[in-house]
């Protein structure tokens, strides 16, 4: 003679039971299930099966799902009565800030080291007064159109004595560091000549 399981012989009750008392209640059925067949291997531990298995885990699912309900209304009233986190701090923190001194340093550097042009371009390119390619042009005494070639050579020129360090600096975890225009590199540049 053959008999099922415990499992086999509970695992329909406590599903239906759970699944039925989930959904009014508005809870995960499957957590639900996973509570009630803690209750009911406790109460099997200790007692007898229950006469009416199915009332028994009835009565049981509608327990652990208030039980539940009042833990999350509990949970959510502690949310909604939370004082609101304190927005971030938008400044750079020292260590970024030592980072960003370190950099506009460097750059004050690299712009003294370059080529006698190219230090004169650069340095008319970031020039405080923001002066146009037509006004840079006529200053360095240079057509309007070889401006961006000469321009380009210029940069990479200042990129090559900044070194890897630079690149760095600007492709990092930040965005931009402290003291770059937006959207544009030359904020921080413009910084080692005011």
């Amino acid at each position: 003679m053959t008999t099922t399981p415990p499992y086999d012989r509970w695992h329909p009750l406590v599903r239906t039971a759970a699944r039925a008392e989930a959904l009014a209640h508005g809870l995960d059925p499957a957590d639900l299930e996973q509570s009630l067949w803690v209750r009911l291997l406790e109460r099997l531990r200790g007692a007898p099966p229950p006469a009416d298995p199915a009332a028994w885990l009835r009565t049981a699912a509608r327990a652990e799902a208030r039980a539940a309900g009042t833990v999350r209304d509990e949970a959510d009233s502690v949310r909604e009565h939370a004082p609101a986190p304190e927005p971030a701090d938008p400044r750079p923190g020292p260590e970024q800030q030592h980072i960003d001194a370190e950099l506009l340093h460097s750059v004050r550097e690299a712009v003294g080291r370059l080529p006698g042009r190219c230090r004169v371009l650069v340095r008319a390119l970031l020039s405080p007064r923001d002066p146009t390619y037509r006004e840079i042009a006529a200053e360095l005494g240079i057509s309007q159109g070889s401006l961006g070639p000469r321009r380009s050579h210029c940069l990479n020129c200042l990129g090559r004595l900044l070194g890897p360090a630079a690149v760095q600096a600007r492709s990092g975890p930040r965005s931009r560091p402290a003291g770059f225009a937006p959207g544009t590199g030359w904020g921080i540049l413009r910084e080692t000549h005011r």
